[in-house]
């Protein structure tokens, strides 16, 4: 009995009622359910007894490829046989022995390849060999395999991702309007591209590439060999983002080809030093800077900074000559920067929030504030509230992926952030305190009508 179509308590009714007549040529009645996982609850606790009980002459065998969907009383009652995935060695001989008897020519490369993407199912493997004979050829090839599967040329994909690689622009514009002039789908496109990324990052790492023939393999080293592991890592990163930018927009091909084109450019110098100003400062003001990373030219303010004899010069006055090589400056997190678990920092990020025209979410996060709860986890606690909608918005992954960076830079270690709805909260809080509270929250609502430019009302409930 297939469950998945057949997954009531009628249906489970019927085989007990059939299960009580003797078998008339085996020695067992035996009833197969496929894809058990799929009976309603109600279906599961009428099987129950049965299987509790079984008569003698009656053999039950669930399949499933879900058993974590059982219900526990279920499993209790059965004995379990976990299938292991089959190893490529034997799909890839199982296959040469079809092939042979079936007078059809494969090439090495492309039972390599079906047996990679078959992922252990010897099911799996026969029905793309089978498919790849649909066209009457008996001939099957590496390309042929490939087209049948849908996976964009390797010409193609490591040719973009050589350009991100060697900041060669001309070349993955090429590559990319090669793509567009086929029509492959731009989201599949992506995914070819991150799974390619990372395979060049485990080629480099342990020397594995399974799916490839030998020419490409050689390639992949070549390209190996001119980017380090950090690199290819933060690629991975940059286009899974670019994979998030393009499932909320409606222009697709445009963010593509910019994302594409920004990652083959060479790191803004400018937006470099504005970042390494502000990480300056940040570490300035909590002491803990080594003194063994301070690069030659910061050299003799850090030496005044540190006898209190170093006064900031004006803001047009100031210059900074900081090589690109010599920006590595490390950041620890020391106690200076939590206040009894409250980031005292947070309010300078959401400055940086609003200077980085992160306006909607900047609007969304005033008068909350930022506890350190743990190592790893950093909590925003709404003490107004947090409705749904305010909830649903910031939770996109494109707004927790700012809000994660931002974070991670004031802690000076990656961390998680968690959105806490602090509303029943009590807090003691002076008439004083109160007073200054109340001027921060209007300072606030006022940038905030200065930056968006249109008129609001705020209504206090």
């Amino acid at each position: 009995m297939d469950a998945a179509s057949n997954n009531s308590v009628e249906d489970i009714r019927n085989i007990k009622e059939k299960i009580n007549f003797l078998p008339t040529l085996a020695k067992y009645r035996v009833y197969i359910i496929d894809e058990v996982h799929m009976l309603s609850t109600g279906a599961f606790n009428a099987l129950l007894k049965t299987l509790e009980e079984p008569p003698e002459h009656v053999k039950f065998i669930l399949a499933t490829t879900e058993p974590q969907k059982l219900l526990a009383t279920i499993l209790s009652r059965c004995q379990r046989f976990d299938f292991k995935k089959i190893s490529n060695e034997d799909l890839i001989k199982r296959m040469e022995v079809i092939c042979k008897e079936s007078n059809i020519q494969v090439t090495e490369p492309a039972l390599n390849l079906i047996a990679t993407l078959s992922e252990g199912a010897a099911r799996d493997a026969l029905s793309i060999l089978e498919r790849c004979l649909q066209d009457g050829e008996t001939n099957i090839d590496e390309n042929k395999v490939k087209d049948l599967v849908g996976i964009p040329k390797f010409v193609y994909v490591h040719n973009i991702i050589k350009g991100i690689i060697d900041k060669d622009i001309e070349a993955s514009i090429k590559a990319m309007n090669d793509v567009l002039n086929e029509g492959k789908d731009l989201g599949n496109f992506l995914w070819e591209m991150i799974k390619h990324t990372k395979d060049i990052l485990m080629y480099k790492v342990s020397k594995i590439a399974d799916i490839y023939s030998e020419d490409e393999i050689k390639q992949i080293e070549k390209t190996a060999e001119k980017v380090s592991k950090e690199e290819l890592i933060n690629i991975i990163y940059k286009l899974s983002e670019l994979d998030n930018k393009m499932k909320w927009s409606t222009q697709k091909t445009i963010i593509f080809e910019t994302e594409i084109i920004k990652l083959c450019m060479k790191e803004d110098i400018k937006g470099l030093e504005e970042r390494i100003e502000r990480l300056e400062k940040t570490i300035l003001e909590r002491g803990v800077v080594k003194e063994q990373t301070i690069s030659k030219v910061e050299r003799p303010r850090y030496e005044m900074q540190k006898n209190n004899t170093y006064t900031e010069p004006k803001k047009e006055e100031k210059k900074i000559e900081i090589k690109q090589e010599e920006a590595k400056i490390k950041v620890e997190p020391q106690e200076k920067l939590v206040k009894g678990n409250i980031i005292t920092n947070w309010p300078n990020v959401l400055t940086d929030l609003k200077k980085q025209g992160k306006v909607i979410l900047y609007a969304n996060l005033v008068n909350t504030e930022a506890v350190e709860e743990n190592d790893m986890t950093v909590g925003i606690r709404f003490h107004s509230g947090l409705n749904s909608f305010r909830k649903e918005l910031l939770q996109r992954p494109e707004n927790m992926s700012v809000l994660t960076k931002e974070i991670s830079i004031v802690c000076g270690k990656p961390m998680q952030v968690k959105l806490e709805d602090a509303a029943g909260e009590k807090q003691t809080v002076t008439p004083a305190k109160e007073n200054v509270i109340k001027q921060e929250e209007e300072k606030k609502e006022e940038d905030i009508l200065e930056t968006l430019d249109i008129p609001i009302n705020f209504i206090e409930e």
